[in-house]
This record gives C-alpha cells, structure tokens and sequence, in this order.
C-alpha cells in the first residue's frame, strides 16, 4: 500500500493513544486481502500477531465491516475530496477502516480520529482529519443496504437475475444467524428460542457464544449453516455402508454422516482442519476414519458405497460470513476453480461402486462450478445419471429445479434468515 504525499517523520516522542496497535493490524488485514487477494482467515494470524484475544476480534469485526460497506463507504470519501484518491494510498484505507467504525460499528468518535491518525505522515493525517471531522459535523450515514462489489453485481445479474443480485445484496447488509446440526432429533422443550427449518435442525439469532450454548461440552450438535447440511441429506441413513467425504474438514458433513450410520473414511489435505475435524469427532463422541492427503493424487483402498464430494471452490456462496470472498474473487479464479472440480469429479467417480452414488457439491454461486460443471461431467461420462433430489429429503422451502439439482441462492428463506449459496447434485453409477 502507498501514499503518494509527501512522507514526513513522526516526532521521535510522540505515544500512540491505546488502541492504535489494534487499527495498524486491521491496515495490515486489509492491505494482505485488498493488495494480495489473501483470504481473511489466513492473513489474520500474521496481520493481528501479538494482539489480545479482544483486540484480534475487534480488528476483524473492523475489516469485515469495511470490506462489506467499502463500496458505499469509498462513495463517501469521493464525495468529500477535490481528487479521487487512488485506491491504493495509504490515506483511503485509513479512511476506510475509520468509516466503518464511525458508521457501522458505532464506536466512540475521538477514538476512532484518535487512533486513525497516527497511522499516516503528516499531510495525508490533515486530509484525514478533515474528513472524518466533516463525516461527524454532517452528519453521514450509510445506505440501508450495502451494495455488492460492481463486478460482482454485474456477473450475477447476468448470470441470475438482477433481483438475485438485489436479494445478494439485502442478503450481505444483515448478520447471518447460527445454524446447529445435531446428531438426534433434540426435545421440543429443549431449545424453546430456536426455529426448526428441518429435521436435525435449529436456528438461533447471531450474537451468541456458541462455546456457552446448551449441550456443547456434551457434543449433541455443530454449528452448521443449513444450506451446508444439504449434500449429506442426500444420502440418507448409511447402515453401515462405506462413504468417501472428501475435502471434509472441518468435519461438518462427516459428522452428519457417522450420525446417520455411514462408516465414514474423512479425508483432506490440511493437517491443520484435520486436527478441528478431529476434535470435532472427539466433542460429539462420533467417529470416523481420518486419512490426509490431496484426492488429486491419493487412493482409497477399495471402491466405496458412495462419495460426497464438497469439492474446493471460490466460496462465493458464503459471503455473508465471509466478506473478503466478493473483493478477492474473480472470473480468473472462478475458472481456475472449475477445472480443479473437473480433475476431483472424474477422480471422485471411479471410486463409487456399480450403483452407488456420488453427491457433488460447492458453496459457490457460480454456475461454472456448479449447473456446468456436472453438465459437462454427463457429457464425459454417458454411464452416469442425476439421481434427482427429492422434496422430501430437502427443508420444506428448498425445492429441486427441473434438472433434480438442489440450488439455494440469496434470496432462499430469506424471511428466515436466509441461507448460504450452494449447489448439490446427486449422481449415481449403474449397477453392475
């Protein structure tokens, strides 16, 4: 990140006010997802390094305010300047990360001016100074609704409909709420606050520390959004029969699946998730075979009564959760993504036995890594047919289009909370 003013010395005794060292980490998590296209999971361990647990939290909730309103934030900024800033000056990430606390997280005004200019030199620290005091004395506020990245609103309005695009948005403006999944079908009484979308479901409002909720220590259930719930419902009860979860970690499908009796070999690159997957196991008291590797390379032993393929993708579909996704991702990436699924689809199908079945699945709201992507592997592949989902395996708002695939999109149960984007489709092998 630069800045293009001159760059003067700060004075040699000047102290940053408390809270300065949290701000300088949420620059430099923006900076590593804006400038390096990182990922905020991955860039926060080194950006917020050496910050107390409630300074790290308080750095991303910074960033993850600002990358969700940076569009209708940056309008402001332009409205205030003589000159666009550039993107890259230091000055507008400044003003960026300040906006968001002023107006979305509400925080304390002399704080948020305080801690802000200690981040620049000397000149961009005026400018700086002149327009937070100008978005105080105005009085500025933000839009109901945060608009989508243009390129990303663009494509999926093309792609969809421009009132998916709509529904994206009002879909990113609003905290997502907490999903539990759980093992068995919990009492009516037991989570009297919650809705109950589907079996093995509930849904409860975004604000509370799922580490203190009810039965978490006894491993009844997982948090889960409902919409990633969808491709293990498609495989019904396993009865002991022998199920591939590939790209498993963090565990969430494979713990469905122990729960509804598959015998479960979970297996994934990262030793790092695998380690969550397995403490995951260990939590609910489920259990499964745990193997590390890349499925571009690796082999089972034998074939298998059935594969669930939750294969790696641009993740688009959980940028409610995940604002950096929409700021980072591209059409370069998306079709970088669709031939990686190419190449794990086909590997994924010889594994499955005569008359077995393959789920596939992304939480993506690209059709080239979804609608497309099992499209063309029909095509390459005449032996094997869509197994249409059906409603009653399915929440009773998410149906299955024509083509028996399962597609939930922005504005699916949106009265409800919502739910993530993802796409599912159930294949199946002929038997022998």
């Amino acid at each position: 990140m630069t800045d293009r003013r001159p760059n003067k010395r700060r004075p040699a005794t000047e102290i940053d006010p408390p809270g300065t060292a949290t701000r300088r980490a949420a620059l430099r998590l923006l900076d590593a997802i804006l400038r390096r296209g990182d990922p905020l999971d991955v860039a926060m361990h080194a950006a917020t390094q050496g910050l107390q647990p409630n300074d790290r939290a308080f750095a991303v909730a910074i960033v993850s305010e600002t990358l969700r309103w940076m569009a209708d934030i940056d309008a402001l900024i332009d409205s205030a300047t003589a000159q666009i800033l550039p993107d890259d000056v230091k000055s507008r990430a400044v003003l960026r990360i300040a906006l968001a606390q002023l107006l979305v997280l509400k925080s304390p005004p002399h704080a948020v001016v305080a801690t802000a200019l200690p981040l620049l030199a000397s000149g961009p620290r005026r400018l700086v100074h002149a327009i937070l005091s100008r978005a105080q004395q105005d009085a500025w506020e933000l839009p109901e609704r945060a608009s989508l990245p243009l390129g990303t609103a663009e494509r999926w309005a093309e792609e969809w409909s421009p009132e998916m695009a709509d529904d994206a948005a009002a879909a990113w403006s609003a905290a997502p709420p907490i999903d539990l999944s759980f093992a068995a079908e919990p009492g009516a009484e037991e989570w009297p606050d919650a809705v109950t979308l589907a079996p093995l479901h509930r849904r409860l409002p975004r604000g509370q520390a799922v580490e203190a909720m009810p039965g978490f220590r006894e491993g009844g259930w997982w948090v889960q959004d409902l919409a990633a719930s969808l491709p293990a419902r498609l495989l019904g009860t396993g009865d002991g029969r022998h199920v591939l979860d590939l790209c498993a970690a963090p565990g969430g499908k494979t713990l469905q699946l122990a729960a509804a009796g598959w015998r479960v070999t979970a297996v994934d690159s990262s030793a790092k998730r695998l380690g969550r997957l397995q403490e995951n196991l260990n939590r609910t008291g489920l259990a499964a075979d745990i193997a590390q590797g890349d499925i571009r390379s690796w082999e089972p032993e034998e074939q298998v009564d059935a594969v669930l393929l939750d294969a790696p993708c641009t993740a688009t579909g959980i940028f409610r959760r995940h604002p950096d996704v929409l700021h980072r991702i591209e059409p370069a990436q998306i079709a970088e993504m669709a031939v990686l699924q190419t190449e794990l689809l086909d590997r994924a199908a010889r594994w499955v036995k005569p008359g077995g079945a393959l789920v596939y699945a992304t939480c993506s709201l690209e059709q080239a890594e979804g609608e497309d992507q099992v499209a063309a592997f029909l095509n390459r592949n005449s032996a094997w047919s869509i197994d249409p989902a059906r409603a009653d395996e399915l929440p009773d708002a998410v149906t299955p289009d024509a083509s028996g695939f399962v597609r939930t999109l922005p504005g699916t149960l949106a009265d409800a909370g919502g739910l993530d984007g993802f796409f599912v489709a159930r294949l199946r092998t002929p038997s022998a």
